[in-house]
């Protein structure tokens, strides 16, 4: 984890493969009220083309991107507290 963010909440998604983790992250960062830092552990590799994507069509900024054995970690910001209910096209 990046010592330097304040994250606001843990997504645990390992194990989990599209469209899995893109419903959830999404769903995650609707649910964050008045903004804050996401940070979504997965191992689909997928998700290294989906939630980029995803933070775009959300308005949210990816703020880094990490791999470690297979295990890829995003931290997503969402501090202006601004989220679409609703991406289109996520898969």
């Amino acid at each position: 984890m990046r010592e330097d963010l304040e994250v606001s909440r843990r997504l645990d998604l390992l194990g989990f493969f599209c469209p899995i983790p893109i419903h959830e992250t999404r769903a995650a960062i609707s649910a964050m009220k008045g903004g804050g830092v996401l940070e979504v552990v997965c191992d689909d590799p997928e998700t290294l083309r989906d939630i980029p994507s995803l933070c775009s069509r959300m308005g949210v900024e990816l703020l880094e991107v990490t791999e470690d054995s297979g295990e890829y970690v995003f931290f997503i910001s969402n501090t202006s507290g601004n989220r679409i209910e609703e991406a289109l096209g996520d898969e």
